[in-house]
């Protein structure tokens, strides 16, 4: 039998190992990769588990009082940056919004709330708070899983597909198991018992985490290397990894399959399809993308084309009077909306203003069909 005055040591031996790790992570995350949105908001969900590892210890809430406000303002909100995070993680592209930090402000509210203005027994608002706050960290943590799942079949880095779906698998279970158990009231009727295992849960998911991240070079396929330039179209020079001569053959077939044949063009082409038209096993496939051409997104690396050669009709005077959609359709865009957003985020302008400023002297034309052969330069209804 467990002595049951050793439970309150444990456990908070398990937080203080707990919060050193992940205050460690954050340092390192923002060391490293501060400078991309993934890095900032890891780090940032790195300090919000410390905090609710601190804030969640069965009877110390209650010793620190309202002095307790900042660390529970922190747990409170971490839900959403979770969220966020796993978002970022899938999409390199991410940017977070200001009706994001309204939402925080709003979920951090709720929380300081419950620890700090609402009596402590779960009847009328209080109730009502609690169960908001609960409804909330589940659909945060759903949002994520849903975000994982989405995205996972266009991410070409291997290694980190791996280490993201254990990384927010193991997040957004430990959340929902967390939740379920306030919400069945194990915290009440054995409070010292179920904060150690909280705890104990805290610290497998924070280790396994930090291994993953250190054993893969300081978490480099982790995080995308933002003073790295954006990779052009495809290209064998433009290899970024050491790769044989059978795989750089590959690439260069793989190249004149995009940029001749045009294959970027099909609608909703996946890139099991484009491994199944190239005769290779789709991890293969994603191989020569990510390390040949230095892409780690399917749907960017087709973008590329399917862009370019949007620019090159639009800066195109002959073609002046094509309406932008059918240009968008031509090039492979399901709809305008996504080729408005992809165009936008390539080129900082919308492809109306783009096509405007080209001025119908065809300088744009000349310098977007330079990306692309020129057969791909004007656009065909017949493609």
């Amino acid at each position: 039998m467990v002595d049951a005055a050793l439970i309150p040591t444990a456990d908070l031996l398990l937080r203080g190992g707990v919060c050193l790790l992940l205050l460690m992570l954050a340092g390192l995350m923002a060391r490293d990769h501060g400078r991309v949105v993934a890095g900032r908001l890891g780090a940032a969900f790195c300090l919000g588990v410390a905090a609710y590892a601190v804030c969640s210890a069965a009877g110390l809430h209650a010793r620190l009082g309202l002095w307790s406000a900042p660390i529970l303002a922190l747990a409170s909100g971490n839900n959403l940056v979770f969220w966020l995070f796993a978002r970022s993680l899938f999409d390199d592209g991410f940017r977070p919004r200001p009706w994001h930090a309204g939402l925080w402000l709003a979920v951090v509210a709720l929380g300081l709330a419950l620890g700090l203005v609402l009596p402590p027994q779960k009847t009328g608002l209080t109730l009502v708070a609690c169960v908001a706050e609960t409804l909330s960290t589940l659909a945060f943590a759903g949002l994520a899983v849903i975000q994982t799942i989405a995205s996972w079949r266009a991410d070409l880095v291997e290694r980190r597909r791996r280490l993201r779906l254990f990384i927010v698998a193991a997040c957004a279970g430990y959340i929902a198991l967390n939740t379920t158990a306030n919400a069945l009231g194990a915290a009440v009727a054995a409070p010292q018992l179920a904060s150690l295992v909280e705890a104990a849960a805290l610290a497998a998911i924070a280790g396994a985490v930090a291994w993953s991240l250190l054993s893969v070079g300081g978490g480099r396929a982790l995080f995308p290397d933002a003073s790295a330039p954006r990779p052009a179209l495809a290209s064998v020079e433009a290899a970024e990894a050491p790769l044989s001569r059978e795989d750089l053959d590959l690439v260069a077939a793989l190249e004149r399959a995009m940029a001749h044949d045009r294959l970027y063009r099909q609608e909703n082409l996946t890139i099991g399809a484009l491994a199944a038209r190239q005769g290779l096993p789709e991890y293969r496939l994603r191989r020569l993308i990510n390390q040949g051409l230095g892409h780690r997104n399917f749907n960017a690396f087709l973008n590329g084309y399917r862009i370019a050669e949007a620019k090159a009709a639009l800066a195109d005077p002959s073609q002046a009077e094509v309406p932008i959609l059918t240009i968008a359709l031509d090039a492979g865009f399901a709809s305008l909306g996504p080729f408005n957003r992809a165009f936008k985020a390539e080129t900082g302008v919308t492809p109306s203003a783009w096509r405007r400023d080209a001025g119908g002297d065809g300088s744009r034309s000349e310098i977007a069909g330079s990306l692309i052969p020129a057969s791909a330069s004007r656009i065909s209804n017949s493609a």
